[in-house]
């Protein structure tokens, strides 16, 4: 149970490198059809070592992103470049290749961060080093300091082993944030102003630590104020050299499609995604007034308001989905899955306004939600029946999964409710309608920044704009911490509606190939086995179809 055993993201890596050196030893052969010898034994070997490259060298326990390392970084990427390109990978099975594919992502996204991004350089936020919450995808949204605290996945009241691995990762933030200082010269306005943001946010996160610690781990608590303090004093220095910044924080159009294909594996350009977008939007909205005519003559739904409500109706959605997945046959049912999503049902909280977007859905009908939470099953599924390809063990690097689980956790709201599951919830299609033109919204919203088309407040107001019912009003959090995020992270904020477009048409083509012997529970558990990894991947190992993966290749 990730609420009750600590299962970090550190640990996540960590038993997927074990695996993939135990593997390396004693040959690799992740299903009956792909053992590829030594050839394919020195691939995961290759990818243990790549990944220890990958994580910025340290000095005295702290990461070190001086523009000195960083140079030297970039340009030692390209011999790993050239050696990742003599794998026989043509002689390796689809399965096997695709893992090969999947290192290679890794890498762009590491050029990319050298040629583009540089967060080191041009992002304050990607200084925090304390996160409080947990993440509902493999690895944590946005660009992240590998070894960085990830505060929710420990037990509590914390063992003394768990308050020192905590204590010595804060000791470090006052030194990192020295280094900041040298290191951020960037211009990006809206990455700098949202950054300042997060430090304070990170401090006020280490706060409310400290208050939950503080009896029992002395010494801790002590680190925990002394990073507070760095936080603090940082978040000061990034506020007096706010003034002079005035440049975009887009990455523009050429390097979003490069990103877009290269990294994430979509073969799609901005322009393309732009009018995909915009489609799925108008599609939505026109839904919904339909939806709203038909129920015209029902009353509005009324919100949740007492705890022991939420409590029963959101167990309930549980207990209500389960037995829908499982009754019409939609996916193989684990025993794991309805704990994934009961312990993700969250607790009740009073408010006479705006709870955020997410809540004013759940306050109203408790079960769209339930299909989003596809999310906790796929981690569940991670941890419980970790993929055969070590490889493909491990949370992927640079969101390059995003397509996949965004995807098909916004899919699931609208195909579940196409498979029947709100059929005695009229008004509950409504909300599945709105939550598709938010997401459309946004996403435009995030394709307009990095076009530098819009800042980030023109972002944000376009989305209140165009999300019914006031639901997301544009100087609201929820918004405004998730356009930020798409900044930071080029083709996230559009992997919600992208995934979920390119899933469909995986679907569309796997059931073609398989006319008279399609099921949905099949395709399911296929789709679901290839593990977390770009849609176009899991197309080409599913339906033998490598057209995207070859014009990607072909357009390098």
């Amino acid at each position: 149970m990730i609420s009750s055993t600590k299962y970090s993201i550190e640990r996540i890596l960590s038993i997927a490198l074990l695996s993939l050196l135990l593997g390396g030893c004693s040959g690799i052969n992740f299903t009956s059809k792909d053992n590829q010898g030594s050839a394919y034994n020195g691939m995961a070997e290759f990818f243990e070592e790549w990944r220890a490259f990958r994580k910025a060298p340290a000095v005295d326990g702290v990461p070190d992103f001086s523009a000195e390392t960083m140079k030297a970084q970039h340009k030692q990427l390209a011999s790993w470049q050239r050696r990742l390109n003599k794998f026989p990978k043509n002689e390796w099975s689809v399965s096997a290749q695709i893992d090969w594919h999947l290192v290679r992502a890794e890498m762009n996204g590491l050029d990319f961060d050298h040629r583009v991004l540089r967060p080191w350089e041009r992002d304050p936020a990607y200084y925090v080093y304390f996160y409080p919450d947990f993440t509902d995808v493999p690895n944590r949204e946005g660009p992240m300091i590998e070894g960085s605290i990830q505060a929710a996945y420990y037990e509590y009241p914390l063992s003394r082993a768990d308050a020192d691995e905590i204590k010595a990762g804060l000791d470090i933030i006052p030194a990192l944030y020295e280094q900041a200082r040298v290191n951020l010269t960037g211009n990006a306005r809206d990455l700098w102003l949202k950054g300042i943001q997060s430090i304070r946010e990170q401090s006020d996160a280490l706060d409310a630590f400290s208050n939950e610690i503080t009896r029992n781990h002395s010494a801790l608590a002590t680190s925990v104020r002394q990073a507070q303090k760095a936080s603090d004093e940082f978040a000061e220095w990034l506020e007096a050299q706010a003034p002079g910044k005035n440049a975009p924080s887009g990455v523009g159009k050429e390097h979003y499609t490069w990103a877009l294909k290269n990294i994430h594996y979509v073969n799609l350009t901005w322009e393309e995604e732009v009018v995909l977008v915009k489609r799925e939007l108008a599609r939505a909205h026109t839904a919904l007034r339909l939806e709203e005519n038909r129920n015209r003559r029902l009353p509005n739904l009324q919100k949740i308001d007492t705890e022991r409500e939420y409590n029963r109706r959101l167990n309930g959605a549980v207990d209500e989905y389960m037995a829908f997945l499982e009754e019409e046959e939609i996916l193989p049912i684990k025993a794991y899955m309805d704990q994934a999503l009961r312990e993700r049902i969250g607790k009740f909280s009073p408010s006479r306004g705006l709870r955020g977007f997410f809540d004013e859905i759940n306050y109203r009908d408790e079960l769209p939600m339930r299909t989003h939470g596809n999310h906790w099953f796929d981690l569940a599924r991670m941890r419980e029946e970790p993929h055969a390809s070590p490889i493909r063990q491990t949370p992927l690097w640079y969101n390059i999964f995003d397509g996949r689980a965004e995807g098909m956790a916004t899919g699931m709201e609208e195909m579940m409710m196409h498979a029947g599951l709100f059929d005695n919830r009229p008004q509950a299609r409504e909300l599945v309608w709105i939550l598709l033109a938010q997401r459309a919204a946004r996403a435009l919203g995030g394709l307009y920044q990095h076009g530098n088309e819009m800042n980030l407040e023109e972002a944000a107001r376009f989305a209140d704009k165009w999300t019914p019912r006031g639901y997301l009003p544009w100087n609201g959090s929820t918004i405004q911490h998730e356009q930020h995020f798409y900044l930071r992270q080029p083709a996230y904020g559009e992997s919600y509606v992208i995934g979920k477009i390119e899933i469909e048409k995986l679907l569309a083509e796997y059931a073609r190939q398989r006319e008279n012997t399609f099921t949905v529970y099949n395709f399911m558990d296929e789709f679901n086995n290839s593990g977390m990894i770009p849609v176009s991947l899991i197309n080409w190992e599913l339906n033998g179809d490598r057209t995207e993966i070859d014009d990607i290749m072909g357009r390098q």
